[in-house]
């Protein structure tokens, strides 16, 4: 309950640290390579010792761990993009509604039955999406970044499957702390062949600061990982209500972060969107439980 409540946290910090990148300048797409190294570094030098040579014989998570990293930072950058074009709690939303398309791939590739509750939960869960991102806008930026949140909701929801299918099959020896770290390692590999590449062609100029944004950005976001895939293994729990629990609680307490703290602009279309998606994953959350 503890990795749970504190993967919570961790998550929804990140959506804050991408809100105030925009007010100190920060790079984004900077600050999320260094974030990688960051969350790498974090891995190993706090389970390193837990390394088994048998793991590198055993299981398919190589394969995994690169599917993984391209995920990781291709969602990423879109989600720091949309923070500040969308807004945190639109953007929250929808990366944590994306529990709706990861629980239906859950039930077909595990074979799981229907029952009303997942369906009328996974059914809100797509309504609670369109609420949010159609609609007439007020301006065109803010309609040319609806597809981000559209993107983040199958995107995130085929990440939690892979995450949640390697903890349950491909984890033999190897454990979910260094699993974490090498994926985000790979990720930040991606991240900085396209930064220097950048650099050399002059499209993006190097800052400290962005190093520094990225170690801040890092830290959370390991953790977010790694305390979601222990939670799987410690609650006791079925893997789609540990899932609807730390979900269910980014979206509250993202949205008021972003209503209060950031005084984001909300309409009653947004609201009702945001309900929806909240009654969304209750159902789901009730789903597992029954």
């Amino acid at each position: 309950m503890i990795a749970l409540l504190f993967a919570i946290l961790s998550s929804s910090l990140i959506f804050v640290i991408f809100k105030l990148f925009t007010r100190f300048g920060i790079d984004t797409f900077q600050a999320i390579v260094f974030n990688y190294f960051t969350a790498f570094t974090c891995g190993v030098f706090l389970y390193g010792h837990e390394w088994n040579e048998k793991a590198l014989s055993v299981g398919n998570w190589p394969v995994f761990a690169v599917i993984s990293a391209v995920l990781f930072i291709s969602l990423f950058v879109l989600m720091g993009w949309s923070s500040q074009r969308n807004g945190v709690a639109l953007t929250s939303t929808a990366v944590k509604m994306s529990m709706g398309m990861s629980m239906l791939m859950m039930i077909f590739w595990y074979s799981e039955g229907f029952t009303i509750l997942k369906i009328l939960g996974i059914a809100l869960a797509f309504l609670g999406v369109f609420l949010i991102s159609a609609g007439k806008e007020e301006s065109k930026t803010e309609k040319g970044a609806h597809w981000m949140l559209l993107v983040l909701f199958f995107g995130s929801g085929i990440l939690d499957f892979v995450l949640n299918f390697v903890q349950n099959y491909e984890l033999e020896y190897l454990s979910p702390s260094l699993f974490s770290a090498f994926g985000f390692g790979l990720a930040g590999c991606i991240g900085a062949i396209i930064l220097l590449t950048n650099i050399y062609r002059k499209k993006a100029r190097f800052e400290w600061k962005n190093v520094l944004a990225g170690v801040v950005l890092g830290i959370p976001n390991y953790f977010s990982i790694f305390l979601l895939i222990v939670s799987y293994q410690k609650t006791g729990w079925t893997d789609s209500t540990v899932l609807a629990i730390n979900n269910i609680a980014v979206v509250i307490f993202s949205a008021l972060i972003g209503f209060i703290i950031f005084k984001e602009g909300s309409n009653m279309r947004k609201i009702i969107g945001l309900v929806t998606s909240v009654i969304a994953i209750v159902l789901l959350y009730l789903a597992g439980i029954v």
